[in-house]
């Protein structure tokens, strides 16, 4: 018996890491905001056929690679007060959905693991647009945003100024701008 159900072909999607940055904000002594970004990180993306709303999402990093422009600070990050690169050497994230609510804007959510400890989030998505680049590569982009707190993944390090406050804050920003890469 055949079926009318035309199905749409399984797409892969690759990092184009050269147009990429997955990025953190975090708020300091309640001041200034800290930007810090993971140098080495990978998303791959499967979709059926050009419809994102179908896409699986699997992200890592490699914690040993964050970086805020202060070598002191970044083997702070890398220390068991936050991250414990030597123990927990990637955070990962796994998309459950994708869901277009209108123009360019998307949610994605799905389950973010820090330090064995895995919480769900849910990210806001710009999507950027697609298009075939000089060379006959098509590509697409997002921009991603979101916030969690970081003690509900253990990074559980906290001191007080003499005047009360805290000199890094829970709320930790996410900042992402991505381009994938359709594989031919």
């Amino acid at each position: 018996m055949e079926s009318n159900v035309t199905s749409k072909p399984t797409l892969t999607w690759t990092l184009d890491t050269a147009h990429s940055q997955m990025q953190f904000k975090v708020r300091h002594m309640m001041l200034t905001t800290v930007t810090g970004e993971f140098r080495e990180f990978e998303i791959n993306v499967e979709t059926e056929g050009t419809d994102f709303s179908t896409a699986k999402i699997n992200a890592s990093a490699n914690v040993g690679s964050a970086t805020t422009g202060s070598e002191q600070r970044d083997a702070h990050l890398k220390s068991d007060d936050f991250f414990n690169a030597e123990q927990f050497p990637r955070l990962t994230f796994t998309g459950n959905s994708l869901m277009h609510v209108g123009d360019d804007h998307w949610i994605l959510k799905g389950d973010l693991t820090i330090r064995d400890i895995t919480k769900p989030i849910s990210l806001e998505c710009l999507y950027m647009g697609m298009m075939d680049d000089p060379w006959g590569n098509t590509k697409v982009g997002f921009e991603v945003n979101g916030k969690v707190s970081r003690k509900e993944f253990g990074l559980k390090w906290d001191v007080v100024t003499e005047a009360g406050g805290v000199v890094a804050g829970d709320e930790v920003r996410i900042h992402c701008n991505v381009q994938f890469i359709k594989q031919k």
